[in-house]
Order: C-alpha cells, then structure tokens, then sequence
C-alpha cells in the first residue's frame, strides 16, 4: 500500500437539500402550506395584496421554483415561459416589511411541515439571502 492510498479520503455522499428535507412530497406540503398561511394570515396582509385572488397557480409556480432551487427536478426552469426570478418580483414594491412578512411565511410552513431544526436554519439563511436580493424599495 503506497502512503498516497493510506491517506485517501472516504468517497463523500452528497444530498441535496431537495432529498434532505423528503422530496417532492416535503416540497409541495412546504409551498401549500406557505400559501395558506399567506392567505389566512392578516399579519401579512401586504404580501396578499401582491397575488390574484386564486392562489393555485402562484402555489404550483412556488413548489415548482422549489423544487429545483433545492436541487431536485428544475420543473420551473424547464416552463417554456418560465421567468428570471428576479424580473418576476421586478414590478413589485417590496421593501423590508414585505420581505419579512415573506419570511415569517416561509419559516412558519417550514415549521408547520416539520422540517428539523438545524435544516431550517440552513434553509432561512437562504431564503433570507433570496428575500433581501428582492427588495425593491
């Protein structure tokens, strides 16, 4: 055995956030869930504002981004007239207040749908990352 074959590393398993949290199941109770806490919520009354008044196809639009920003199946990357994130938030003013109501959505459906804690934390930090890079105003 040569030193180089003594000191080699374990192959590492990589999981994607997507697999991490359960999949494609985990991922549409996580975008049903923050729709209705979105809709139910006076709280965040300025995001609501924001969506037509059926939410079905902003919740399907939602699971999909998810799925592939996780790193499971790029269902909204492959729409034909699926859009720059960024360009769709575009026509909106969102400011500090909506970006933290999105976010008290998102953690709460994050909660709601059970995900363990250390994988929030992971996940909140992106969202937040996301949530600030939409601000408008």
């Amino acid at each position: 055995m040569t030193a180089s074959e003594s000191t080699s590393e374990a192959p590492k398993i990589e999981v994607t956030p997507y697999e991490l949290i359960g999949g494609e199941a985990t991922v549409r109770r996580l975008a049903d869930r923050f729709y209705e806490i979105m809709d139910t919520d006076p709280g965040v009354a300025r995001i609501r504002a924001m969506h037509g008044q059926d939410l079905a196809p902003i919740r399907q639009l939602l699971f999909e981004f998810l799925s592939g920003w996780l790193g499971g199946p790029p269902l909204y990357f492959k729409r034909p007239e699926h859009h720059c994130i960024m360009s769709a938030h575009r026509p909106y003013a969102i400011g500090d207040v909506e970006r933290d109501e999105w976010m008290m959505c998102m953690r709460r459906a994050m909660d709601d749908c059970g995900l363990p804690a250390e994988t929030r934390a992971l996940l909140d930090q992106a969202f937040l990352r996301m949530a600030n890079v939409f601000r408008s105003s």
